[in-house]
Formats: C-alpha cells, sequence, structure tokens
C-alpha cells in the first residue's frame, strides 16, 4: 500500500514536470484524457497488475475516480485527479 501510495505521488510531479517542459498544463491534461477514454475502449486481455506502473493511465481502473478498496493499491491516481491537478497548474 505505502509503495503505491509513493508511485501516485511520483505520478503528480511527474505530470507537474512534464507539464512544465511542455509549457503548458492543458495539453497535458487532454492528452491523458484521451489516453484514459482508449484505455477503457480497448481493455486489456489478461492485465497483469505487477505491470501497471507501466502504463501511464491506470490500465485496471473500473472508472470513476472515488476512492475504493482497489485505489488503496493502484499505482496511479484516477486520471481524474490528475486532469484536476493539471487544471490547477493552469490557474498558478
Amino acid at each position: 500500500v505505502i509503495k503505491a501510495m509513493i508511485s501516485r505521488t511520483r505520478e503528480f510531479a511527474a505530470d507537474e514536470v512534464g507539464a512544465k517542459i511542455a509549457g503548458r498544463a492543458s495539453g497535458l491534461a487532454s492528452a491523458l484524457a484521451r489516453l484514459d477514454g482508449y484505455s477503457r475502449q480497448i481493455p486489456l486481455v489478461q492485465p497483469n497488475p505487477a505491470q501497471n506502473n507501466l502504463f501511464i493511465v491506470e490500465p485496471l481502473a473500473g472508472g470513476g475516480g472515488g476512492m475504493s478498496l482497489m485505489n488503496l493499491f493502484a499505482t496511479h491516481p484516477p486520471t481524474e485527479q490528475r486532469i484536476r491537478a493539471l487544471r490547477a497548474l493552469n490557474m498558478a
């Protein structure tokens, strides 16, 4: 659980650095939304939880950004939270 929490924190930090490099957070937020949509349209045949950290968006996400027991073990924060954080960077 702690390893997953650290991984989620790093995802937010990586998003922030990526937005700074790109020059605007809105482009990264838009890309994340598209990737999340595509990942829901084309599900993995046999997803392996050990490989979650290799993906840009959470491959085993069941949709929604609410808190659940599975979110404790997620290697990525819900995409909706990542997009909100990026949009907040645009405001700052």
